[in-house]
């Protein structure tokens, strides 16, 4: 594999970062004997992260029979083709973890601006593909994403969609690249689309806007009403916009999914283990009735402060190790290990030090209670 100088940047970045830890001398000389100097930073690039303290390193959980590292919100500014430095600092680290999939919760480039031109919005998602999907790709990562409303929002105006053009160059960068994932259905694809990977079946469903449409529920529910998903070990749903807000600006229609309790309902009755959803900027890992909420915390521009709480916003990005158990059937729910880390640091997120629960007009998510390792 030939690294590229800002793939270098991004893991002399992540050593800086994790200081003497074994990790962060791995990926330099994992670097070091494979640099092209033609190369140079003109599109896509990334910026060191400035230490702040010294790292945990205790970054190395136990692994389950599936991981998976959920990343969300990787973008800045509107047009820009450059990305915040905990964004490359992840990217260099999620190898070492030896994920069997990434995750993004969306937001992957900052369009959603009529002023933007094609060229930028293009310039966009080549330097997506420079700075993020590509390292994960020669990693060997297998990379499924869920769009977001700066990617390719479904707002209709007089039933057209608004931001046309920005869905249709998401829909033809994501069709040339053509991800390797053992696709269930991708008629839809990207916006909404399944798979099943490792006996965990994955549906991805179009949360770019607050109203998911009747066309696209009915199919929601014919797939995990199938005996592909009713087989597997866990069901898992990833959508841009939480099915509730729990952080600040957050927490007003338009922020999240209409009819919140209706899906939610949909879900518990196909047994889905868990919502994953960005947009909050604030990781929280929450649970309502029977189904998990896993709020991803943002690794670009903006971090929030959680509803409630006086605590300051960081960066973070996590780590979910599932665990089944022998002889377990598609009806028991897998346990599930939570590590997520505070970016640029490198600390862990201590759950208990997160609000118990977060309360607002549209619903009470209350804290998961953190399984412990099996």
């Amino acid at each position: 594999m030939v690294l590229h100088p800002r793939q270098l940047l991004a893991l002399t970045t992540a050593a800086a970062v994790l200081g003497s830890v074994g990790l962060g001398q791995r990926l330099l000389s994992r670097a070091e004997s494979h640099i092209e100097p033609s190369e140079s930073l003109a599109h896509g690039s990334v910026s060191p992260a400035k230490l702040e303290k010294e790292p945990d390193a205790s970054s190395d959980p136990k692994r389950g029979d599936v991981r998976i590292v959920v990343i969300s919100d990787l973008n800045s500014a509107y047009g820009s083709t450059s990305y915040e430095p905990e964004v490359g600092l992840a990217i260099a680290l999620i190898p070492d973890w030896n994920p069997d999939l990434v995750l993004a919760g969306g937001d992957m480039v900052a369009g959603q601006k009529k002023e933007l031109s094609n060229a930028q919005v293009q310039a966009m998602w080549n330097a997506f593909d420079e700075v993020v999907r590509q390292p994960l790709d020669a990693a060997g990562i297998p990379f499924g994403f869920t769009i977001g409303n700066h990617d390719g929002s479904g707002a209709k105006r007089q039933g057209e969609f608004w931001f046309a053009r920005d869905r249709a160059l998401a829909s033809s960068y994501w069709n040339d690249v053509n991800p390797d994932l053992p696709f269930v259905d991708r008629a839809q694809f990207p916006f909404y689309y399944s798979f099943l990977q490792d006996e965990v079946f994955y549906l991805v469903w179009d949360a770019s806007t607050a109203e998911l449409g009747e066309q696209q529920l009915a199919w929601a529910e014919g797939q995990l009403a199938s005996e592909v998903a009713q087989g597997a070990k866990a069901r898992l749903v990833i959508g841009h916009l939480p099915l509730y807000p729990v952080a600040v600006r957050r927490d007003r229609p338009g922020e999240f999914l209409n009819n919140a309790d209706q899906l939610r309902q949909l879900l518990e009755d196909y047994d889905v283990h868990t919502y994953i959803s960005g947009h909050n900027h604030a990781y929280y890992p929450g649970e309502m009735g029977e189904l998990d909420l896993l709020h991803a915390g943002a690794l670009g521009g903006g971090p929030r402060q959680l509803l409630g709480s006086e605590a300051e916003p960081f960066k973070a990005l996590t780590v979910v190790d599932l665990f089944f158990e022998d002889g377990a059937s598609s009806g028991d729910k897998a346990q599930k290990v939570y590590q997520t880390y505070r970016l640029p640091e490198m600390t862990l997120v201590d759950a208990g030090t997160l609000p118990e629960k977060i309360v607002s007009d549209y619903g009470t998510v209350q804290r998961q209670i953190q399984q412990p390792e099996p």
